[in-house]
C-alpha cells in the first residue's frame, strides 16, 4: 500500500512541476509520474529531506527537483525534435 501512494504522490509533485514550468502538459501524465519520482529522489538527495512530509516523501525538496528534472528532459526532447 505504501507505493500506491508513493506513485500517487510522485504523480502530484510531477504535475505541480509541470505546471510551474508549464511544460507538463507536453511530457503526458506517465511522464509527469517519472518526472516527480525522479525528481524527488534528486531534490531530497541534495537538499535533504526538511518540510512537510506524505508517504515518505519531502514535499519542497521534491517539487523543486521534480521542476529541474522537467524542465532538463522537456530541454532534451524540445531539442530531438527540431
Amino acid at each position: 500500500m505504501h507505493w500506491l501512494w508513493v506513485l500517487i504522490i510522485g504523480a502530484i509533485i510531477g504535475a505541480i512541476a509541470g505546471a510551474i514550468t508549464s511544460k507538463g502538459k507536453s511530457m503526458g501524465w506517465i511522464a509527469n509520474i517519472v518526472a516527480g519520482l525522479v525528481g524527488s529522489s534528486i531534490g531530497e538527495a541534495i537538499l535533504g529531506s526538511w518540510g512537510p512530509q506524505l508517504a515518505g516523501i519531502a514535499i519542497i525538496p521534491s517539487i523543486i527537483g521534480a521542476v529541474i528534472v522537467v524542465v532538463v528532459v522537456s530541454f532534451f526532447l524540445s531539442r530531438s525534435t527540431r
